[in-house]
């Protein structure tokens, strides 16, 4: 029986608009000046993470959930559903929008759909993002997009540290430069991108856009989507349940000093944003730090987490 938290190893993706913040906030060894994603807990086949501890180091996540799914508990899915990522936007996304379930499993050889949500880990003064559009109807939607009536279609949205938003498909989005936002989603790698500033990468290309299949997919009018945050409080740690959807609940653990908990009756994801902490099962201690990405099995039963740290935890709803 696995007794111990599982650590991982991310993979880093170099984006168009990626930066250097990853190595400077996190002290993570990234690939070039241009990097945008970390992905930290993932089985997806286009960045497996592989387990850095344990029996069953060097092992990649997706291998580990097909061949030991008793770590997971009652988890029923046929794939590991969830992806974790720290994405650093030196400057701004490509304007875009993802399918659900039913479109991507139609269209995009059985994937995932992708509702996502961003917890603003930081940001430059005046950031903002695009959440959403004006479009009344498909029609006026495809009109203002073949117009390039962007200053009236897209929605635009300040923000700030510590900030947090649910975003399900179909909603136009993107992050606005300057943000470092650590995004909870579905295991999917699917973006269909509206619009992307007419810039060109460094051999002059523009990146292809997906016309068509963004207005297949994006909800018509835009709806706001709400939260309703729940914290609780107990010696040693302060909880804030961020939202609990389909797909998945998602919290935020500020660490303070030593508590007891118990194992799921699944599994935890957890992801450290500050600071350092242990957890301590059956005596032995597990350390973590700012950066860490690791699962809480089913397994590991009763344990203890203590120290000084601020955490994303998620698990399927």
């Amino acid at each position: 029986m696995y007794k111990q938290p599982i650590f991982f190893k991310p993979v880093f993706k170099e984006r168009i608009w990626g930066g250097t913040k990853l190595r400077e906030e996190f002290g993570y060894d990234i690939p070039s000046e241009k990097t945008g994603e970390c992905w930290g807990i993932s089985a997806h086949p286009n960045g497996p993470s592989l387990i850095q501890n344990g029996p069953l180091e060097g092992t990649s996540l997706d291998t580990a959930w097909e061949n030991h799914r008793e770590i997971f508990g009652d988890a029923h899915e046929e794939q590991f559903p969830l992806l974790i990522k720290i994405l650093d936007a030196n400057a701004d996304l490509s304007v875009q929008v993802h399918p659900d379930d039913a479109y991507a499993n139609e269209h995009e050889n059985g994937e995932l759909g992708k509702t996502e949500c961003w917890y603003v880990i930081d940001c430059e003064p005046g950031a903002e993002l695009i959440l959403g559009h004006n479009a009344e109807s498909k029609e006026e939607l495809a009109s203002a997009i073949k117009e390039g009536h962007w200053d009236t279609l897209l929605r635009r949205v300040p923000v700030k540290k510590g900030d947090f938003f649910y975003v399900p498909s179909g909603t136009i989005h993107a992050l606005g430069k300057g943000t470092l936002i650590l995004e909870t989603q579905q295991s999917s790698d699917t973006t269909y991108r509206v619009y992307d500033f007419d810039r060109v990468d460094d051999s002059g290309n523009t990146r292809e856009l997906h016309v068509a299949p963004s207005i297949n997919v994006t909800t018509v009018p835009h709806q706001d989507a709400t939260t309703s945050p729940k914290q609780e409080e107990q010696e040693g740690l302060k909880s804030t349940r961020l939202v609990s959807e389909q797909y998945f609940t998602v919290y935020e653990w500020e660490l303070c000093g030593t508590v007891e908990r118990q194992a799921p009756s699944t599994y935890l994801l957890a992801s450290v944003l500050e600071g350092n902490g242990n957890i301590v099962v059956d005596g032995i201690a597990h350390s973590f730090e700012k950066g860490s990405h690791f699962i809480i099995p089913a397994t590991i039963g009763a344990y203890s987490i203590s120290g000084g740290a601020k955490l994303i935890i998620s698990h399927t709803t």
